[in-house]
């Protein structure tokens, strides 16, 4: 008999580090790893590149439905067939991503493809609804965090960027994020809280680690 789909959700504010770990975790595991946020910047960055008004929920939500998203291997994004993966990265595509999210039919959409995405294969999903919204049963959650001083330190070493413009923008992505009316982020009750402020990377990575296999059938390795 076929195993169910595990489902590993990761969810917390921008620059904790959850694409790093969450990449790095389904490799060990052998699980799907799926970047939410890319699935939102390739929708922002369509709707740019067509001129539709940010503010036009009802036409973000039209291209969401429309939009064939696939991400391959781990990293790879393709939007209706072209690959957009260092395009999506743009720093005008990522504060477009940041309001297109906001959007309670692009939440909507960018959710029913995420669960058949989850339904065919074991993921290690990360976002900021997942937990919450998306996998509410979820097999583990985690609530991914950090000091928003070192959120942004990590993203200015990631890209480059002045630190404290990146300041600025963690604090309005914070804002946007925990006070939307479609699927605000918020720690789900049952995630594992994991603060990795003091901790680096690989630190946070194998806290985490630790916490997957605790959870799932008897500690073993699933394949998706």
């Amino acid at each position: 008999m076929a195993r169910k789909p595990v489902i590993v959700a990761i969810d917390g504010p921008a620059g904790a580090g959850k694409s790093t770990i969450a990449r790095a975790l389904a490799r060990r595991l052998g699980f799907t790893y799926i970047d939410t946020g890319a699935m939102y910047r390739a929708v922002a960055l369509w709707a740019m590149r067509v001129n539709v008004d940010l503010d036009d929920a009802l036409k973000l939500e039209q291209l969401a439905r429309e939009a064939r998203i696939e991400i391959e291997g781990d990293s790879r994004v393709l939007l209706n067939g072209e690959d957009v993966t260092a395009a999506i990265r743009d720093a005008e595509v990522s504060e477009a991503a940041s309001k297109v999210s906001t959007a309670p039919g692009v939440r909507r959409a960018m959710r029913d493809e995420q669960r058949r995405i989850g339904s065919l294969h074991s993921v290690v999903m990360e976002g900021r609804d997942i937990g919450t919204v998306v996998f509410p049963d979820a097999d583990v959650k985690i609530y991914l965090d950090a000091d928003p001083a070192i959120r942004a330190g990590r993203r200015a070493l990631e890209t480059g960027a002045d630190a404290g413009k990146i300041a600025r923008e963690i604090a309005e992505r914070d804002q946007r994020d925990r006070t939307r009316s479609e699927a605000p982020l918020t720690q789900a009750p049952d995630a594992e809280y994991v603060d990795s402020t003091a901790l680096t990377l690989e630190q946070a990575e194998e806290a985490i680690l630790k916490i997957v296999r605790a959870r799932t059938s008897n500690g073993k390795e699933h394949s998706s």
